[in-house]
C-alpha cells in the first residue's frame, strides 16, 4: 500500500474519464469530452479538478484514471503526475460497471482487501474539506463492510436528478451521517421532487461509489455474471506480456450496464448499500442550463460568459454564452439564451430546452457526420 502523508489507509481512488457529455455538444465532443474542459472558468480542467480534490485522500500513487486509449495522451497532459501503472485505456466504451470494476479487480490483485472510491471526472465540487469529510465517512462505513455511496443534500426540488431514500440510521464510528438506502429513485417530475425535499429523507444521487474491492466485485458476481468472469480474466492478465492480447479478446464481449443497475440497486434491495449524507455544493453540470446556472451563481437574470477572450456585447439579456471564437457575439433582448459558438458548429437554443441538445447530436449520428461529434 502507499503511504501518503495525510491520505487513508488502505484506500484508493478511481477516476472513471469517458463518456462525451452529448448535452453539452458542440462544445464537448468525442475528441474534446465533457472532462477535458474548463467549465467553471477556474482555469483548470474538469478532469484536473477532481485530481485536486481527491489527492489528500489517496496521494498521487493512489489514483487510478480509466479513459478512452484516444484520451491517453491528452489526460497525461493533464495529470503528470499519474502514475503510467494507474492509466487504465478502454478500447471501447462500456459503461461504468466495467470500468469500475475493471479498475476495482485490477486494484484487488494488488492490493488485497483494498477500499476503493470512485469519483466522475467532470463534476463541480466546490467544497473540498467537506467533500473530503464525506469520503472520509464513507470510507469508515465501507470497512464495517457495507457497499456505500455519497448522496447530496438536496439545495432545492430539481427534476434533472436521480435520488436516494433513506433508510435506517447506521452506528458506525466515524460515520455520523450513514443510512441504509431504502432504494433509489429516477429523475422525478417537479411536485414530487419538492415532496421530497420537503420529506428530508432523500438525496441526490451523484454516483460516488466507496467499497471494498473485493465486495464490490462479489455483487458484480451475483447480478452480472458474465461481466465480472471477464474483468477477473482482464485484470488476470493486466500486469503481465498478455495485457493486450487478452483486453482485445476480451473487452469487446464484455456487457454494457451502469453501475447503478449492476451494482447500487441490488445491494440497496439485499440491505448491503449504505449512504453519507454530503453537505457540500455539487453539480453534474449535464446541459448549457446547468452550466449557465453555476456560472452565475445562481443568479436568473445573469448573463454567463465563458471563453479565453470571449467578445459578447448584450443589452438586456441573460442566459449563457460559450464561445471558443474571436468573432463579436451581440445579444438584445433575448431571455435566458443559450449561445456556443466553435469554429465549426453553432447552437442556439435556450435554457428551457437545453436537454433536448441530445437529439441534435443523434440527428447528426444519423447523417453520418461523425466530423461534427
Amino acid at each position: 500500500m502507499h503511504a501518503i502523508e495525510g491520505a487513508l489507509p488502505d484506500f484508493h481512488a478511481i477516476i472513471p474519464a469517458g463518456g462525451v457529455g452529448s448535452r453539452l455538444w458542440p462544445l464537448s465532443r468525442a475528441e474534446a469530452p465533457k472532462f477535458l474542459h474548463d467549465l467553471t472558468g477556474s482555469g483548470e480542467t474538469l478532469l484536473r479538478d477532481t485530481w485536486n480534490r481527491i489527492l489528500p485522500l489517496a496521494g498521487a500513487a493512489g489514483v487510478m484514471v480509466v479513459t478512452g486509449r484516444a484520451h491517453r495522451t491528452a489526460v497525461q497532459q493533464q495529470l503528470p503526475e499519474l502514475a503510467e501503472v494507474n492509466i487504465v485505456l478502454e478500447s471501447e466504451p462500456k459503461d461504468s460497471s466495467a470500468a469500475i470494476g475493471l479498475a476495482a479487480a485490477i486494484l484487488n490483485r494488488r492490493h488485497p482487501g483494498v477500499i476503493v472510491g470512485s469519483f466522475a471526472a467532470d463534476h463541480v465540487i466546490t467544497d473540498g474539506e467537506r467533500f473530503r469529510q464525506a469520503v472520509e465517512e464513507a470510507v469508515a462505513v465501507a470497512r464495517s463492510g457495507y457497499i456505500t455511496t455519497i448522496g447530496i443534500a438536496p439545495s432545492e426540488p430539481s427534476v434533472g436528478f436521480g435520488y436516494i431514500r433513506c433508510g435506517a440510521p447506521l452506528a458506525i464510528e466515524g460515520a455520523s451521517h450513514a443510512h441504509l438506502v431504502d432504494s433509489f429513485v429516477e429523475k422525478p417530475d417537479l411536485a414530487t421532487a419538492t415532496a421530497y425535499l420537503a420529506s428530508g429523507d432523500y438525496l441526490w444521487n451523484a454516483g460516488m461509489f466507496i467499497a471494498r474491492a473485493d465486495q464490490l466485485l462479489a455483487q458484480l458476481a451475483e447480478t452480472e455474471p458474465l461481466l465480472h468472469e471477464g474483468l477477473l480474466e482482464i485484470a488476470a492478465a493486466w500486469d503481465t506480456s498478455k495485457r493486450d492480447i487478452v483486453v482485445d479478446a476480451v473487452w469487446p464481449l464484455l456487457p454494457k450496464i451502469a453501475i447503478d443497475y449492476s451494482v447500487a440497486e441490488p445491494a440497496a434491495a439485499a440491505g448491503r448499500l449504505a449512504v453519507v449524507r454530503g453537505d457540500f455544493p455539487w453539480d453534474d453540470v449535464g446541459d448549457f442550463s446547468s452550466l449557465a446556472k453555476l456560472l452565475s451563481g445562481g443568479r436568473s437574470g445573469d448573463l454567463a460568459i465563458l471563453g479565453e477572450g470571449a467578445r459578447v456585447l448584450s443589452d438586456a439579456s441573460s442566459g449563457v454564452v460559450v464561445t471558443q471564437s474571436k468573432r463579436l457575439i451581440s445579444l438584445i433582448g433575448v431571455t435566458d439564451i443559450v449561445v456556443v459558438d466553435t469554429p465549426d458548429a453553432l447552437l442556439v437554443t435556450t435554457r428551457e430546452h437545453a436537454q433536448r441538445v441530445k437529439s441534435v447530436v443523434d440527428a447528426i449520428k444519423q447523417a453520418g457526420r461523425d466530423d461534427l461529434l
